[in-house]
């Protein structure tokens, strides 16, 4: 079948993205990803650069590979269905083997992990294959609604309780959570330097923690944002099947796609950035912002983002640059799980010891290397081989059989 050099592309940019997301919560401790003044007061640049994360690029990377996501696990289904093979039968053994990466990756490199999250979602994705571009829309809000719905009534809960609005019986139990929320997520959470010396130390104890006291995370985050994620990728799935993740649109309809979400994202996204500042970036405050408050401009900047790159990929980018990120995008995968192992070599114990140690903006410069390696090895990698390493692997165990790797050497 034919393979979409678009796709691949902008889901190239996406694995690219979703490190400028990730950076901070490799390199310092989880509660600094939300939270800036989480370790205490930091400088100016500092917190420009959270700022600036929070409106361009946090949730939203995240919502980029999510929707890609979504539109990949189409054209697999579609992919086995006109080469004869179930359809079913290929896409749960894909899940299935999916979560099991994702396990991995969260016990044994690191505890961001999103595969086992999109592999449960996936489990759900194959009922909505065949339902149109409008019922996929529709499903995708039915599903941001009930997210909204779930964090924003937490949200709403612990605000009460912080102001002591809620009524005696409750109140007592909404402060002790509240309490350790502060003392997980507040300005100079007390969880930070706890966080600092487990990931300095060795990776025996690092590992230790997550299948002990950690060992229920991924399912817990599953259930947590499963709904979002699910509307993101029935948004990607209703993207490609309207023709706009393959790169058919015009130019113009594009841009007009890109000043729509982003104009429509960056007042109330910029707002709730004041909001937290003015509330001295309270507990409360971040996790509202961040995590209820935000989703649905983060959606609209999402597909902002989704436009603006795919009209420089037709009409800026060069044949030469759109094929380096084509070849990034279609190794997502393995770059995904690479960039982890390599992030957390740079900043655990094990490694070079840099947990805790570096600014947020200085960060930015891991970012940039790993880009290099990335567009630099993805695709000399695919001219001599087929897929790569993780893709092979996985599309062999899903398929219980070797598939072939090396492609045969010119005539």
């Amino acid at each position: 079948m034919r393979r979409y050099e678009s796709l691949d592309a902008i889901r190239g940019v996406a694995v690219m993205g979703i490190l400028a997301m990730n950076i901070v919560a490799f390199a310092l401790p989880f509660a600094a990803y939300i939270n800036p003044v989480a370790g205490g007061p930091v400088g100016k640049a500092d917190l420009a650069a959270w700022f600036f994360n929070f409106v361009f690029i946090d949730s939203k990377m995240r919502g980029l590979f999510s929707m890609l996501f979504g539109a990949s696990t189409l054209l697999v289904i579609e992919r086995a269905e006109a080469s004869g093979r179930s359809a079913a039968g290929s896409h749960y053994a894909r899940m299935i083997w999916l979560a099991i990466f994702g396990l991995a990756h969260f016990y044994f490199i690191w505890f961001g992990d999103i595969l086992f999250l999109y592999a449960m979602c996936g489990l759900l994705l194959f009922a909505f294959r065949n339902l149109s571009v409008k019922a996929l829309l529709i499903w995708a809000l039915v599903f941001f609604v009930v997210a909204i719905g779930l964090l924003g009534s937490a949200w709403i809960a612990f605000a009460l309780a912080e102001a002591g609005k809620l009524p005696p019986e409750v109140m007592a139990q909404m402060q002790s959570d509240l309490a350790d929320m502060n003392a997980d997520m507040g300005p100079g959470a007390a969880s930070y330097a706890k966080d600092i010396a487990v990931h300095l130390g060795s990776y025996g104890s690092i590992v230790a923690e997550k299948l002990g006291a950690k060992a229920a995370e991924p399912f817990v985050q599953a259930l947590m944002f499963l709904w979002e994620t699910m509307g993101l990728m029935l948004i990607g799935m209703a993207l490609f099947k309207s023709r706009f993740l393959t790169g058919e649109w015009e130019p113009a309809r594009y841009r007009k796609w890109t000043l729509t979400g982003f104009l429509v994202a960056i007042p109330p996204l910029a707002a709730l950035a004041c909001y937290q500042y003015t509330q001295g970036f309270s507990a409360v405050s971040t996790f509202g912002a961040s995590l209820s408050l935000s989703m649905p401009f983060d959606v609209a900047m999402t597909i902002g983002w989704a436009a603006l790159i795919m009209l420089l990929i037709r009409t800026a980018a060069s044949d030469a640059v759109n094929a380096r990120l084509a070849a990034a995008g279609r190794m997502a995968f393995t770059n995904y799980l690479v960039t982890s192992i390599v992030m957390t070599t740079i900043f655990y114990g094990y490694g070079l010891g840099l947990f805790g140690s570096i600014g947020r903006t200085a960060l930015y410069l891991f970012c940039f290397g790993m880009w290099a390696a990335m567009l630099l090895w993805s695709k000399p990698w695919l001219d001599r081989f087929h897929y790569g390493p993780l893709e092979w692997l996985w599309r062999s165990l899903s398929r219980r059989q070797l598939q072939p790797m090396r492609k045969a050497a010119p005539a």
